[in-house]
């Protein structure tokens, strides 16, 4: 295994490489342009497709026609863009196509700003396009992870044929750290049960149009069974000193770095807080932070880089069991460990 000084944006590249992505089609965007940057150069070198698309409506259509042909296809790009994908991911969807995309978020809404943001919750964890479909999501927090749930994302979108998103922010896909390149996968899935590869024994057909109402209504039964079985086995989250906590903070991405160290002064100063940080926001981890609310705290903070869009989340899996807050920093602005702390002393008396 080989370790390498890399931004995050370049680790996703690296981790889809080694998880045997074959095709990158997608659209230069800041803070996500390094993505396609790194793919132009690492795919083409082992022979395989880089094409940089005319608009990110094109692009996803590419990843539509690249996955639908048995390839492990990806795409990224930002807010911006992944609306004008939206389109495109439902038909993915609601053709049971895998494909993986990152979502580096930035500030919004409109064109906003190319400063951290985490804005997109809502977009891409409830569907973003039409129709009844949901992306499974993972969230990095690390140039590290960057790399791990990239890799993983090419598996799970293969397991539940499904678009799967790596959803991050321009604080971790810009920072640089010292990441471990895993081993390149040694043997793709078996996808000639259903994709079509254009051949003449080739006899699949993949579409999402159902033009018999009932015939329509058993495929949305048909996904929403898969959704819930997304939500069985797939759920990943992350605790720290949660054990004795009386306060509990959640966040994810870049936030959840600043609430481990707020976690870590707010235990130097006597005050028992612990973190949990979802690492899937689809599936959401809905029985650990319910878990949370039957447990008597003080008090559950959650800090979005958002004006509240994973709280709702939040106050769903607690069923009104806990007192439930929010913190939030948006346009590009990341809260400091202090005044976090501040506010937690401001809301809990401590």
């Amino acid at each position: 295994m080989a370790r390498k000084l890399m931004k995050g944006n370049y680790a996703a590249v690296y981790g889809a490489v080694m998880a045997g992505c074959q095709a990158y089609y997608g659209y230069p965007i800041t803070p996500a342009s390094e993505i396609a940057e790194a793919a132009s150069t690492l795919l083409p070198l082992l022979g395989r497709t880089f094409l940089q698309a005319e608009s990110e409506v094109a692009a996803i259509q590419m990843v539509y026609g690249a996955a639908g042909s048995g390839l492990r296809a990806m795409t990224a790009s930002s807010g911006p863009g992944i609306s004008l994908k939206s389109e495109g991911l439902s038909y993915c969807a609601g053709s049971a196509l895998p494909c993986v995309v990152v979502d580096v978020m930035r500030g919004g809404p409109g064109l906003g700003n190319i400063g951290p943001e985490q804005g997109d919750y809502n977009q891409v964890v409830k569907g973003g396009g039409h129709g009844n479909y949901r992306n499974i999501v993972l969230a990095p927090n690390s140039a590290q992870e960057m790399c791990d749930l990239t890799y993983l994302a090419f598996d799970i979108a293969d397991r539940y044929r499904n678009p799967v998103f790596v959803l991050t922010d321009g604080v971790i896909g810009q920072m640089m750290e010292a990441v471990d390149i895993p081993e390149p996968v040694s043997e793709l899935p078996d996808k000639s049960d259903w994709a079509v590869f254009g051949t003449a024994d080739t006899k699949h057909l993949i579409n999402s149009i159902y033009l018999d109402h009932d015939d329509l209504e058993e495929w949305n039964r048909h996904l929403l069974e898969k959704y819930r079985t997304v939500e069985e086995n797939e759920v990943r989250y992350e605790e720290y000193m949660l054990d004795d906590a009386e306060i509990a903070v959640i966040g994810y991405g870049c936030v959840s770095r600043v609430l481990r160290t707020t976690v870590d002064m707010a235990r130097a100063k006597g005050v028992k807080m612990g973190l949990l940080r979802p690492i899937t926001l689809m599936p959401f981890p809905k029985k650990q932070i319910g878990a949370l609310g039957d447990r008597g705290l003080r008090g559950i903070l959650t800090v979005e880089l958002s004006t509240g869009q994973m709280v709702d989340d939040v106050n769903l899996a607690l069923c009104g069991s806990a007192r439930s807050d929010l913190y939030f920093r948006a346009g590009g602005n990341v809260p400091s460990a202090e005044e976090i702390l501040e506010r937690v002393s401001e809301l809990y008396g401590v």
